[in-house]
């Protein structure tokens, strides 16, 4: 079972949790519709998709509104805190969630005590989290832009406005990241697995880089929101059909560029559109990645 656990954008948006229908391009949960533009819907949509495609069950998607007071934030931690023991998900994927270190710490020490503990996978505000927490070792997969990875190899700072200026310079940080994924590791700040977001794409593991990815390079893709978020959808659902945590890491960013190259995308595009062309891109190069890929395991 995979657990997605992201906010949205909604205000007062209650905690909702169950297996969302997805037809086009917009998600339904309960009673509420949510279209898929970005954030944590448009990666449950790609994971959704990855998921028919390999013939597996539906995601389960815990979600409630968030602003950036928090609230919503309180709800999904405080939920997968009481119920990720008992209901035993396979992977946990979070999303956009405020970094409440106290809860988050919560969130770990419960899985930790889990009978079969769950690949754990975070993206965006919950990177945030993990790390200000000290908990970045605890995790699985991280899948950072190269600002997040800046802040990574920050040891003091506590979200990614405040890493050190020489670290984020925008000349220079593209051409910086093994060392930052080198600073990120000596300091406990990253996951087992790094899938750094990048023109040139970086996957580590255990501060090792094992390759990095540059091509398709499809420049339009970067001003379409979500096409980051996308990635850690995909992982999930190749994680869930058992493909090695590192094999599903390099596949999904495979993925996501020649997405890109079929897609031809403009800056009109939305990421439904990049979305769609997972299955195709399955269909043509899936089980070719995978024997490429089997010595990572």
């Amino acid at each position: 079972m995979i657990y997605i656990a992201g906010t949205i954008p909604i205000e007062g948006a209650p905690l909702l949790h169950d297996r969302p229908i997805l037809k086009n391009n917009v998600l339904t949960l309960r009673d509420l519709k949510i279209p898929c533009t970005m954030g944590t819907a448009a990666l449950v949509t790609s994971c959704i998709v990855t998921c028919d495609y390999l013939g597996l069950e539906r995601t389960y998607w815990i979600t409630a509104g968030d602003i950036g007071n928090g609230d919503g934030s309180r709800l999904i931690y405080n939920y997968l805190t009481q119920k990720v023991r008992e209901n035993s998900p396979t992977i946990l994927c979070l999303h956009y969630i405020l970094p409440i270190i106290s809860l988050m710490r919560n969130l770990v020490e419960a899985i930790e005590r889990s009978k079969k503990r769950p690949l754990l996978i975070a993206d965006a505000g919950a990177i945030y989290a993990a790390k200000s927490a000290g908990l970045a070792s605890k995790f699985d997969i991280f899948t950072p832009d190269a600002g997040e990875m800046a802040f990574l190899a920050d040891p003091k700072a506590t979200h990614p406005a405040y890493a050190a200026p020489y670290l984020m310079r925008a000349d220079t940080i593209s051409t910086e990241i093994p060392k930052l994924i080198e600073q990120a590791y000596r300091y406990g700040n990253a996951a087992k697995i790094l899938l750094v977001k990048n023109p040139i794409d970086y996957i580590s593991k255990e501060g090792q880089i094992i390759t990095t990815i540059s091509e398709p390079n499809v420049p339009t893709l970067e001003p379409i929101g979500g096409t980051g978020d996308i990635i850690a959808g995909a992982i999930a659902g190749l994680a869930s059909a058992g493909y090695e945590p590192l094999i599903a890491v390099v596949i999904a960013a495979k993925t996501n560029r020649m997405a890109g190259k079929f897609a031809k995308p403009s800056p009109a595009t939305k990421v439904g559109e990049i979305i769609a062309q997972y299955p195709e891109i399955y269909r043509q190069y899936l089980e070719e990645w995978r024997k490429e890929l089997i010595e990572l395991a």
